[in-house]
């Protein structure tokens, strides 16, 4: 981005108040022609142009505030001007050095523009690269591991898995706060997983109780920590399927296209739809990965049905009718296999009993699931399934689901069989605490 953004940013007004007069402002800067957006934030107002000369900027801005305290003059109020700040940012090579803001003929001071804004925890440098707000929680996770020490020093330390815990839990959570400024597609992050990765390599040492001179991919993946770069890719992945789930009239789907907020009272002058080709292939942020994220999204369930509220479960309806006939194989198999026998054969002259016997296997990461359904000495379904990169509890779990399911759809069928050797699977299948493919 070639473009320069210049904004001034002044507090000190009672909410509603500033609310009100700062509306009359912005429609009389409409009516002047003057390009400037305006962003309040409760009780402080910002300014915000945008211009390829910095001497444009300034004397937009200049206009805008020299509106806006001249209408509050006129209504007895009076715009405290040393707590007015002014900033540049500018993303093109080269260094910076934008001239200062003269209020003076307004009766305020010689704004010069600082090198950072920090509003909300977020930093902001002059090139939008955030070098300085990852080095800031990153020294503050240092520090806070550092203090962690004493806990763990203490005559009542704490293990690994206490320590990993609280670094997952706390440190973390500083040292990532507000990434999806700098990290999104076609980023350039090679500074900031620099320092992520000193700060987490520290953790895992602290961690571990390892030498420092140990290799750091090496401790990760003895403490269970996955390398920077794959957590944020994580993280930013999930924050981008959540404007999915944000209701229709948030704020952000009509930033992202018009298409997905449903409505056309909600759109913004500023969305993305307002683009033209061109700019939208040169725009970059996280707003962008997530319009673009949007499109694979498509609505599987309703979170709301009846079918799974939970007085409408399998394991609500018939918890007493469930139980498990478990072998022991260090015990006799053979009368435990005389049992299952007699089992089989007695449900197979009953035609109200379905049999389930589900099996699974994995070779080459490709789990294949098998499900096959008996009813009256007669197999009714065969049901097979292939996945990538599962658990083979995963794996049981869904070849179980699909047998009970498909049985419990048959008309006249009382009574479900289900035979499997993962019982530890099928325990799991019916616990109330939420994990996938519960019934």
């Amino acid at each position: 981005m070639s473009g320069l953004c210049a904004l001034t940013y002044f507090i000190g007004f009672i909410p509603f108040v500033f609310y009100l007069y700062s509306r009359k402002s912005l429609k009389k800067s409409k009516n002047l022609k003057i390009p400037i957006s305006f962003i309040s934030f409760v009780d402080n107002g910002l300014f915000i142009s945008q211009s390829n000369s910095l001497d444009i900027s300034n004397s937009h801005l200049f206009c805008s505030y020299n509106v806006l305290s001249n209408l509050l003059e006129k209504f007895g109020l009076v715009v405290k001007h040393s707590k007015t700040e002014i900033f540049h940012f500018n993303r093109s090579h080269g260094t910076l050095n934008p001239p200062p803001l003269d209020l003076s003929p307004l009766g305020g001071n010689l704004l010069c523009p600082n090198n950072t804004w920090k509003y909300l925890g977020f930093i902001f440098d002059r090139k939008l690269t955030f070098h300085q707000h990852v080095d800031f929680y990153a020294n503050k996770s240092i520090s806070t591991i550092k203090c962690m020490k004493i806990v763990s020093n203490s005559n009542y330390s704490i293990n690994p898995l206490q320590k990993h815990l609280l670094y997952r839990s706390c440190i973390l959570l500083i040292a990532l706060y507000g990434f999806q400024l700098w990290c999104y597609k076609y980023a350039p992050i090679a500074y900031h997983l620099k320092i992520l990765g000193k700060m987490q390599r520290r953790a895992a040492i602290w961690i571990l109780g390892a030498f420092k001179t140990s290799p750091s991919y090496g401790i990760e993946v003895i403490v269970g920590l996955i390398p920077i770069k794959l957590h944020l890719q994580k993280l930013g992945s999930r924050f981008q399927l959540r404007a999915s789930k944000l209701p229709p009239n948030h704020l952000l789907h009509s930033l992202i296209d018009s298409q997905l907020s449903h409505s056309s009272s909600h759109f913004s002058p500023v969305a993305l739809d307002s683009l033209t080709n061109q700019q939208r292939s040169l725009v970059k942020g996280h707003l962008v990965d997530m319009a673009n994220r949007s499109y694979e999204c498509f609505p599987s369930f309703s979170p709301l049905n009846s079918e799974i509220s939970p007085s409408l479960r399998i394991i609500d309806n018939f918890s007493d009718c469930i139980s498990f006939n478990v072998c022991d194989r260090e015990k006799d198999t053979k009368l435990h296999a005389q049992v299952l026998n007699d089992i089989v054969l007695e449900s197979f002259l009953s035609p109200s009993v379905a049999i389930v016997a589900s099996d699974m296997s994995i070779e080459n990461n490709i789990a294949t699931s098998i499900a096959h359904i008996h009813t009256f000495n007669k197999p009714l379904t065969k049901t097979i399934h292939h996945a990538v990169h599962v658990m083979s509890t995963e794996a049981e779990l869904f070849a179980i689901r699909c047998g009970i399911n498909q049985s419990s759809i048959l008309d006249n069928v009382f009574k479900i069989i289900v035979i499997t050797d993962a019982i530890h699977a099928i325990k799991k299948i019916f616990n109330l605490s939420v994990h996938p493919y519960q019934l």
